[in-house]
């Protein structure tokens, strides 16, 4: 859990590419990050110093089912492989659902 202000936000480091502690890609994931800026996430991704750290939002593309956005310490990122797959986990095991039976995930670089 972190806080922004007066709101928490729920946030896993998950290990992707592995399914034992310590031997994957690390990510954080931050669950429900709709009200961060990009500055705040910016400055959350400079903190965790991972080499990515994504946010999972309310999505934009009605065909969606969730958007991401992936930031490095420095920089964003429109699309990133371990990210992606990363945050798709999370965002299942937080108990989302695909509408439509495929997980249509929608990030800086489309859906």
């Amino acid at each position: 859990m972190v806080r922004h202000g007066t709101t928490k936000f729920s946030f896993q480091q998950v290990d992707v590419f592995s399914s034992r502690a310590l031997l994957g890609n690390p990510l954080a994931v931050v669950i429900g990050a709709d009200s961060l800026t990009a500055f705040d996430m910016a400055a959350f991704a400079s903190w965790t110093n991972l080499s990515e750290t994504t946010f999972l939002l309310q999505p934009k593309s009605a065909d969606a089912d969730y958007r991401v956005r992936i930031f490095t310490p420095v920089a964003e990122l429109p699309f990133a492989g371990h990210p992606t797959l990363g945050s798709c986990h999370v965002w299942l095991s937080s108990g989302g659902r695909p509408k439509n039976g495929d997980i249509i995930q929608e990030c800086e670089a489309g859906l």
